[in-house]
């Protein structure tokens, strides 16, 4: 697989959502919520962006009277984060990789 930057999750709460619903089979609305520290119009909206990305599936049910949300990644989503994460990473090597030229002297700033 070939590192690859993807702008869906340039956004902090989708990264963060990824993240948390990469360890996941199912994770529900309050859950990724909490997790994320975000309110929930945050997080709907997020879920939009990664529904619409195909990223996403959303499944809507009950637990007694009270409806509930659930989240999970589709395959597609769970290669998507894959990806882009090793993005970051060779971002990051790349960062702290010597260059080979010095830096500038302080009088030549």
């Amino acid at each position: 697989m070939t590192p690859t930057r993807d702008p869906v999750f340039e956004v902090g709460p989708r990264l963060a959502m990824g993240a948390l619903l990469q360890g996941a089979v199912w994770a529900d609305f309050a859950t990724v919520r909490d997790a994320v520290g975000a309110g929930d119009s945050v997080i709907s909206k997020h879920a939009r962006s990664l529904e619409d990305a195909g990223y996403l599936e959303v499944s809507k049910g009950a637990v007694g009277r009270r409806p509930r949300t659930w989240f999970r990644l589709t395959d597609a989503g769970r290669t998507a984060l894959e990806s882009h994460l090793a993005w970051l990473t060779s971002l990051s090597d790349a960062l702290r990789a010597p260059t080979g030229a010095p830096p500038p002297a302080s009088s030549d700033r």
